[in-house]
Order: C-alpha cells, then structure tokens, then sequence
C-alpha cells in the first residue's frame, strides 16, 4: 500500500505532467552555474534565487556543505560547463545546533552499536559560527585542486525569517 507521500507524489507529478513543455532543455544548465544550499524544506531555491528549470544545477545537502557538494560541483564544471558557484547557506541551520559527538551519540542510541561503528569517524561537518562557515567553505572551493580560478565562487546567507539573501564572500 502506497504512504500518503507517495500518493502526493504521484498525484501532483500527473498534474504536473500533464501541462509539461519543457521536455526540450538542454543538459547543461543555460545560465552556467551551480548553487550549493542546504536542504532544509524552508528553502525553495528555485523561488527565493529565481532560478528557472535548465539555468542552473541546485545540489543540496545538510548545511549547504561545500565537501559533500564537491563531487557534484567537479561534474557540473568539467562536464556540463558550469563556470560559477553560488554558495547559500541560511539562518536556523541545523547545522548550528550540535556537535560530531552528539550526532554520533544519537545514532548509537537511536541504531545501535551497529550504526556506530559504521558511522565511526564520520564527520558530520556541524558549525558554530554562520558566516565563519560560508568563509570557509568558499575558502575550500577557491583553494581546491578540483576547481579552476577561472571558476567564480562567492558565499552568500539566506535569512529563513525575511526570505533575502546577503553576499558574505
């Protein structure tokens, strides 16, 4: 038996598809550039960074992380052509609000000793200063190896509260 979210899923996605005229877009992204955010569900990308289907790869994973993205970012670069990077992180992170221990001492308690361990040295990648980390994941991308100078890289930070963004770097 289908959840509700699934029922949801493929109910909207035949409304949807039933005035789909896109079918036509190009592979690589026609504005030739990525965003990194994160993927708490109070961020519509597409909305609050007017991003229109097939002008930019959005990747998305907890707190915007430019590590985690890295892999994304080098295809999205040396096989689709982007040239430019748009890091967003926002205000309310969860990302803010622990540390590697606690989310190790939570996945014990909550998966057991199996999970544990095979979760032992993961780093979670928590943060304690916003600004601080989009710095420092700009810094990552502007210094790595895996991407060109020639690639634009800036950070920004989305304010869940108003709906605007701020350029940090």
């Amino acid at each position: 038996m289908a959840t509700s979210v699934q029922q949801n899923l493929a109910s909207k996605n035949d409304k949807y598809a039933s005035s789909f005229s896109e079918g036509h877009l190009a592979l690589p992204p026609a504005k030739k550039y990525a965003v990194v955010t994160c993927m708490d569900a109070r961020i519509d990308p597409a909305a609050a960074f007017g991003i229109s289907l097939g002008d930019a790869h959005v990747i998305r994973n907890a707190g915007g992380n430019a590590k985690d993205a890295l892999r994304s970012l080098v295809i999205s670069q040396q096989l689709l052509g982007t040239t430019e990077v748009l890091l967003i992180k926002h205000t309310g992170c969860g990302m803010l609000t622990f540390k590697n221990e606690d989310a190790h001492a939570v996945v014990e308690k909550n998966l057991g000793s199996g999970a544990k361990e095979e979760l032992a040295g993961l780093d979670f990648q928590p943060f304690p200063d916003l600004e601080r980390a989009v710095e420092d994941d700009v810094k990552l991308l502007k210094t790595s190896k895996a991407i060109p100078d020639s690639v634009v890289v800036t950070g920004w930070v989305y304010e869940v509260e108003t709906g605007k963004v701020k350029q940090v770097v």
